[in-house]
């Protein structure tokens, strides 16, 4: 008994090195010390890019004063007829054009790419004051369409939105339901282009690096890509439907093979 015990040592230890190791696989942030305050940076702010449909919308006092250029209000109020403004969409939302430019009704063309959302609301209060349509502009601008795209070892992979300009990889993660057992959390791929650029970038989720990373806030139209890990790469080779085709291979060379055999031998019975 004594020496069963003695044998059985090395191997709960294996056993104990090897759960500990796993959960360290799992745990986000796991080297973050506990109750401690660190800055947040505002790299989420990236500015207004091309093909961004942006939700601009006018408040006043003077309520009649934004109806020109509120798309909602325009719309209702050329349906009565006590408005025709040519300048108007008909379509929900602004759309950022390859050169950065949007149409805004009654100010025209307007470049807005570069800028953030704060600076583009600031801008046009600016301008409706100094043209002297309102004297007490309030301009919200928001996006729409904001995008981004999670594929692999998450439990439902696929395209989501966010509302708002700041989407970070937690919660972009957490939308999808969270990583597998099986996501490679050191090694989260991030895709993301920007002005005619597309850069490939890595992040550690296990890390409390993962906050000054410059993927850390996702932009619009990223691609997160979480690898699989070795557990499940060693595991892909007993997928059923791998197995199967795999049976199907087996089952044909021995159908093959035995066919061969008979022709050899038919030809040596002949040749007797």
């Amino acid at each position: 008994m004594r020496h069963i015990k003695t044998a059985l040592l090395p191997l709960a230890a294996a056993l104990l090195l090897a759960s500990c190791g796993s959960s360290n696989e799992l745990a986000y942030v796991h080297d973050a010390q506990r109750d401690t305050a660190v800055s947040v940076s505002e790299q989420f702010l990236k500015g207004i890019q091309a093909n961004d449909i942006l939700y601009i919308y006018v408040e006043s006092g003077t309520p009649e004063s934004t109806i020109p250029f509120n798309q909602e209000t325009n719309k209702i109020a050329m349906a009565s007829g006590t408005v025709m403004n040519p300048g108007s969409s008909a379509v929900s939302g602004y759309l950022v054009n390859s050169e950065g430019d949007i149409t805004f009704p009654v100010l025209g063309k307007i470049h807005v790419m570069g800028l953030t959302h704060t600076e583009l609301a600031k801008m046009l209060e600016t301008r409706l004051v100094t043209d002297g349509h309102i004297t007490d502009p309030v301009v919200t601008v928001k996006l729409m369409n904001f995008r981004v795209s999670v594929l692999g070892e998450v439990v439902r992979p696929g395209q989501i939105e966010a509302s708002g300009e700041r989407l970070t990889i937690f919660e972009a993660l957490a939308m999808v339901g969270d990583l597998t057992i099986y996501g490679l959390r050191e090694n989260v791929m991030v895709v993301r282009e920007e002005n005619g650029m597309r850069t490939v970038g890595t992040i550690d989720l296990t890390s409390k690096d993962v906050f000054s990373s410059p993927y850390y806030y996702l932009h619009q139209n990223d691609m997160v890509y979480v690898e699989p890990n070795m557990r499940r790469k060693r595991t892909a080779a007993h997928d059923p439907v791998i197995q199967g085709y795999i049976s199907i291979g087996l089952s044909a060379l021995t159908t093959i093979s035995t066919l061969v055999y008979h022709i050899i031998l038919s030809n040596t019975y002949l040749k007797k």
